[in-house]
């Protein structure tokens, strides 16, 4: 029976998103700082929409406009006229932002992540096993790997921590998960970033997979199609 599913791999830490990845599809709606270079008039409504959950702080403020001559300002709870002048952080999409974002132009400026900043980045340096990546962000290295886009001095250091973190959390995670056979392990891949969550269910399937052929329990050897064709042709020659 074929299974309704199957699973296309990322391409997150490559040039490009794979669109046909359903992990890339939710990296890519992850929300991504932004500063605005430039007036934007009328897009208001548009960014804030697509800015939902971001601080109070960066919200649009809200914009009044007049409907007719003699009229009395109406209140805008999306703010159609927030983005006329440059200078509003807010929070958009990272499919949005890489959309956006161009050197010569200059729409708008990425800021980066607090979890990949310096402060944390040092923290990582120490100790990177004892972070919980799942929580920092599901897709830890696809994100990291696609602020690289952007243009920001820090990336070498950023790049070069991505690396030093899953080089540090490689060799635990395999030894996870080939040490746990037939048990709970959901405390183990809780901490875990999804492609290091990958890692561990290949780490497992080659555990039990072992389990399985030790026992004898593997599915037997059989001689393909051609050789049993090629037997049944000699023993035929062999009678005339």
């Amino acid at each position: 029976m074929s299974e309704a599913y199957f699973r296309v791999e990322s391409g997150a830490l490559g040039l490009q998103e794979n669109f046909l990845s359903l992990d890339d599809i939710l990296m890519s709606h992850e929300k991504l700082p932004v500063c605005t270079e430039t007036s934007m008039p009328r897009l208001g409504a548009f960014f804030l929409e697509r800015s939902g959950g971001a601080d109070p702080d960066n919200a649009i403020p809200q914009a009044s406009i007049w409907v007719r001559p003699r009229a009395k300002p109406l209140q805008l709870p999306r703010g159609l006229a927030a983005l006329r002048r440059g200078g509003s952080k807010l929070e958009l999409p990272l499919w949005l932002a890489k959309g956006l974002y161009d050197n010569k132009r200059r729409i708008l400026s990425v800021e980066l992540p607090k979890i990949y900043q310096e402060s944390w980045r040092t923290v990582f340096s120490a100790d990177a096993n004892v972070v919980d990546l799942h929580k920092m962000g599901p897709h830890f290295y696809g994100f990291g790997s696609q602020l690289l886009h952007f243009d920001n001095p820090e990336n070498v250091d950023i790049s070069q921590s991505l690396l030093q973190i899953f080089i540090g959390r490689f060799r635990r995670i395999m030894d996870c998960s080939q040490n746990a056979y037939n048990e709970d392990t959901s405390a183990l891949v809780a901490r875990l970033d999804e492609m290091e969550r990958g890692l561990f269910q290949t780490g497992q399937k080659g555990l039990n997979d072992f389990q399985c052929w030790e026992k004898g329990q593997a599915s037997q050897i059989t001689a393909s199609n051609l050789v049993q064709n090629y037997k049944k042709r000699k023993f035929t020659d062999m009678e005339d």
